[in-house]
């Protein structure tokens, strides 16, 4: 195995016994931080009891196997490693691992009652403050360690807070691993990632920064880059966005494929406050005339707009499917297709246009969250590229917890 120069002062550590009670390794996306943690814990494991138990956990059980467990089982072979998530349970090197993931509202009832020798957490800023504080409690056989990983977020955050901004007075390793680190990515892939990541997405998660997320939420967006004429253009496919309000705007719009290129080629937005609230049967005649004859593949529709999702499929012309209404991942799926030009807009498009120059982070808020104010085509825009732009061919989805 090849390591940098940060991974082999942990295995240093590791083999000088310098590993503390709680270790964490935080910082940028493909900086080699899960893969030497996950290096780390095997040969940690190797060195304990067979007859302790171990735990791995993650937000998911999915996102655990697709982090670290298929990872995990390269790195040491199938014949030292096996698991299985039905069981949720694994074991590696003859010692029993077990498997959880946090998002389970029993989770934390699950490890109350265990003795832990070791643990190990996966993007530690998805946890609750509650399962990881009962997770310690846990960790009471002799020499008992925990190993985690995770990309940074506000400053504000649990963990920075209570735990890293206090490494020195716990029994505590606090690590922090950069893009930069990591000699073995191809340096033009390095430049690319470093550009698609823009503004508090990039300085998180490529500088590495805990940051509060402030000001527009989109400073990308450039008229001269994203606006373009209305004009005919060969579109290969067509799709309707909706954001569906009843005393609240509704947003809608058309969105053609061309050269690889999504143009929002026109929009209906319609304020129920200033013109008076309509049925959801005007609402789909105003879908109908956005369309007009073009062949529309899907609508996507705000996934809470039960009533309208239900209508469109009653008139049986389109094709509806709820979006996906993940805000923090569709807001940095949208910058990445902004800064990688992979969305533009017909000049046309103005009620979008003024919502971009507003559209800005609530700086008051605990977490990251989006003002909701003038957000409606924004949502709009969110549903169409995190639930159809990022799934076809040729997008690279890289989540921030890629280590």
């Amino acid at each position: 195995m090849r390591y940098s120069d940060k991974q082999a002062e942990l295995l240093r550590m590791f083999k000088q016994g310098q590993l503390r009670r709680i270790n964490i390794l935080h910082g940028s996306v493909r900086s080699g931080k899960t893969w030497i943690s996950l290096v780390l814990w095997a040969f940690w494991i190797l060195s304990m009891p067979r007859d302790g138990s171990y735990l791995m956990v993650a937000k998911t059980l999915t996102s655990l196997k697709r982090n670290c467990l298929d990872l995990l089982e390269t790195l040491v072979g199938r014949e030292h490693f096996t698991y299985s998530l039905s069981a949720k349970q694994a074991t590696l090197f003859g010692r029993t691992v077990y498997l959880e993931g946090v998002n389970d509202a029993r989770a934390e009832s699950k490890i109350r009652g265990m003795t832990l020798a070791g643990a190990y957490c996966d993007e530690l800023t998805l946890f609750t403050e509650d399962f990881f504080s009962m997770l310690l409690s846990r960790l009471s056989d002799p020499g008992a360690k925990l190993f985690g990983t995770t990309n940074p977020d506000t400053p504000f955050h649990w963990i920075k807070v209570k735990y890293i901004d206090r490494q020195n007075e716990l029994d505590m390793l606090v690590m922090q691993f950069l893009i930069d680190d990591n000699p073995y990515l191809d340096p033009e892939y390095v430049e690319q990632l470093k550009k698609e990541y823009t503004g508090v997405f990039n300085d998180r998660f490529i500088k590495g920064l805990w940051v509060v997320a402030e000001g527009l939420i989109y400073p990308m967006f450039d008229p001269k880059k994203h606006v373009v004429k209305a004009e005919d253009r060969p579109y290969k496919q067509y799709y309707i966005s909706c954001d569906y309000g009843t005393a609240n705007p509704t947003s809608m719009g058309l969105w053609g494929e061309y050269d690889g290129t999504w143009y929002r080629i026109r929009e209906h937005y319609w304020d129920g406050r200033a013109g008076g609230q309509k049925t959801d049967e005007e609402h789909y005649l105003d879908l109908e005339r956005l369309a007009g004859g073009l062949p529309i593949r899907r609508v996507i529709v705000d996934p809470s707009a039960a009533s309208f999702i239900e209508c469109i499929r009653r008139h049986g012309r389109f094709r509806v499917q709820p979006a996906n209404n993940d805000v923090i991942d569709g807001i940095r799926d949208v910058g990445t297709c902004l800064s990688l030009e992979k969305i533009k807009f017909n000049d046309c498009c103005t009620n979008s246009f003024a919502e971009f120059s507003v559209y800005v982070w609530d700086d008051k808020a605990a977490c990251d969250k989006p003002v909701k104010d003038h957000d409606h085509a924004m949502d709009d825009i969110r549903y169409f590229v995190h639930t159809i732009v990022m799934s076809q061919p040729g997008i690279r989805v890289l989540k921030p917890k890629e280590g």
